[in-house]
């Protein structure tokens, strides 16, 4: 599947904080925490709790999230298909690393374990 400039803008300007309540109920449905989340997201971006819930608080979108974010370096080790579209093959960075955070979380609902997600 192509991204389109539509969807790439689409997702800057897309709210991190309307987002993350939809991964929690993924998460807690599968069994997963808030807590194994936050640690998934502060591997990505170096957030710790605090930042997280400033971010949450001050209803980022996506584009001010990552731009603040200090990205794992193996970040780039995440691939695969997400939402139709295959990470390594996204070229702009902004969705690519929206992908990035839509993925771990997935392998997390998955049931994946975490030295795995977190690509150590």
């Amino acid at each position: 599947m192509k991204v389109t400039p539509e969807h790439n803008d689409r997702i800057a300007k897309m709210s991190f904080a309307s987002v993350y309540p939809h991964y929690i109920t993924k998460l807690e449905s599968k069994g997963r925490t808030i807590k194994e989340l936050q640690q998934v997201i502060e591997w990505l971006t170096g957030f710790n709790e605090k930042k997280l819930q400033e971010m949450i608080d001050r209803k980022v979108n996506f584009e001010t999230f990552f731009k603040e974010a200090k990205l794992n370096p193996n970040a780039k080790l995440i691939t695969g298909v997400i939402c139709g579209y295959r990470i390594e093959e996204i070229e702009y960075p902004l969705t690519k690393k929206a992908r990035y955070l839509d993925k771990l979380v997935d392998e997390l609902a998955k049931g994946r374990k975490m030295e795995k997600i977190l690509r150590s």
